[in-house]
């Protein structure tokens, strides 16, 4: 028999090579390579192609009752899932330290448990009176939760098999569980992939909707080896800024559902609560237009969230580098933005500092925004308000073209429903609502020539 190769594998990214160095090649981690349990070696002799079962097949019209979806009480929380806990489902939950990732899942677990539903909540990482403790600031302490501290995957699959089958079972955190069938300890990318497997297959064979709570890493990530987020059907990811209060779940992956679904939370005394108009928090509220100031329809999803973008110009009188600082917005998209309004509109940006800024704390990535950050870099320079109660939404091209963009009607009928009276985008766009006077714009010049007041 063949000598086994030695196989090291990294505790950062799961990336496997054959000898030990002190650095990942992937990732470029030091003294993360670790050794690992060698796999059975098979000789030639021996494959695969017998001694198995006969795999049974099933048709795509096959008579089957549909999966029932559970609803967890949090409408935004069954926003985000596509509507609701599919049973047999396993989850995955990211999130920065104290964003409120295990209060979301107890109170989640409360309000099941409260409409009769089992649930088990398995903590890892605190002793029960620690969560209890939690339980009650919320007024959640009269649940019938089944609460429990292990971080023994044997011990907790064998408690689960020796009682009813929950329908909602929590795990915080997975990177705390421990197998005893895996060498390593707990945190590693073959306890974390083990422990995980073990758990999905009992969720997949009793039909019960697991949640897993992952750690991240210091670039937002979620730690342990890539593959747990393909072994699970949703990966969702808690986004906030702890100094805010609002807080954003993000779905980035659903089985079950459309991708890139969001639901709101506000950080209250009490827990969190549900915020039922999102727009709200991210827009100012004020009667009067200032100058450097665009309101944005964004599309998270399929809901529309109005946020306003910010801008301020700064004249410089030496010859120092202009900065140009960014906050919830592509730094490049920017630089880009200013190119084409010097090039193709004939502004001067070079002897200015630019700064802007997305209200609220909110994280733009729609290629829509660049009319909304154009209006408000114009607006700013010529030290112009923009039409009060206006929106802004469209892309711009290197041309200085404005391209059109997807859900256009959407964003009109969200704005329409707010109070918005006027809205700019691009010409081919359709507007969804009778109330609101819509003024399409096909190069960004017009945009310019319409704030500086040339027409």
């Amino acid at each position: 028999m063949a000598k086994p190769k030695k196989r090291y594998v990294c505790q950062a990214c799961g990336s496997v090579t054959h000898r030990w160095q002190g650095q990942c090649p992937e990732c470029g981690e030091w003294n993360t390579l670790a050794e690992d349990a060698p796999a059975t070696v098979f000789s030639q002799k021996h494959h695969l192609s017998s001694g198995g079962r006969a795999v049974e097949f099933v048709a795509l019209d096959a008579p089957a009752e549909p999966l029932a979806r559970r609803a967890t009480g949090l409408a935004e929380f069954d926003r985000a899932l596509g509507g609701g806990l599919v049973p047999g489902s396993a989850i995955l939950m990211g999130g920065d330290p104290g964003i409120g990732k295990s209060t979301l899942l107890l109170q989640a677990a409360a309000k099941i448990a409260k409409d009769g539903g089992q649930c088990v909540y398995i903590s890892g990482e605190e002793a029960t009176a620690q969560v209890r403790m939690r339980a009650e600031r919320l007024g959640l302490a009269d649940a019938p939760i089944r609460l429990a501290a292990a971080t023994s995957v044997r011990d907790i699959l064998t408690t689960l098999g020796g009682m009813d089958t929950p329908a909602f079972l929590v795990i915080d955190s997975i990177q705390t569980m421990h197998s005893d069938t895996i060498e390593g300890a707990p945190g590693t990318v073959s306890q974390v992939r083990g422990c995980a497997f073990e758990l999905i297959r009992y969720a997949k064979e009793n039909g019960v909707a697991l949640v897993l709570v992952g750690h991240v890493t210091k670039d937002g990530s979620i730690a342990g080896p890539r593959v747990l987020e393909h072994m699970v059907d949703v990966v969702m990811s808690f986004e906030g800024e702890r100094s805010h209060q609002y807080r954003i779940l993000r779905s980035l992956k659903n089985r079950f559902g459309p991708v890139d679904e969001i639901g709101v939370f506000a950080m209250e005394g009490k827990g969190l609560e549900e915020v039922a108009n999102p727009s709200m928090l991210f827009l100012s509220g004020r009667e009067e237009p200032l100058a450097g100031s665009a309101v944005f329809p964004a599309l998270e999803g399929t809901r529309p969230v109005l946020v306003e973008v910010q801008a301020l110009i700064v004249r410089l009188q030496s010859g120092a580098t202009p900065r140009r600082a960014v906050v919830g917005w592509d730094n490049g998209r920017l630089a880009m933005l200013l190119a084409v309004l010097e090039s193709r509109c004939g502004l001067n940006f070079s002897s200015a500092e630019v700064y802007l800024n997305v209200a609220g704390g909110y994280r733009l990535s729609d290629p829509a925004a660049d009319l909304a950050v154009a209006a408000a870099l114009v607006s700013a320079l010529a030290d112009k308000p923009l039409p009060g109660k206006s929106v802004w939404f469209g892309e711009v091209s290197l041309a200085g073209e404005i391209r059109p963009v997807a859900h256009s009607n959407l964003r009109l009928r969200e704005s329409a429903k707010l109070g918005f009276d006027c809205g700019f985008g691009p010409s081919e766009a359709d507007n969804g609502s009778p109330g609101l006077n819509y003024r399409g714009l096909t190069q960004l010049a017009n945009l310019v020539d319409r704030v500086m007041g040339s027409q």
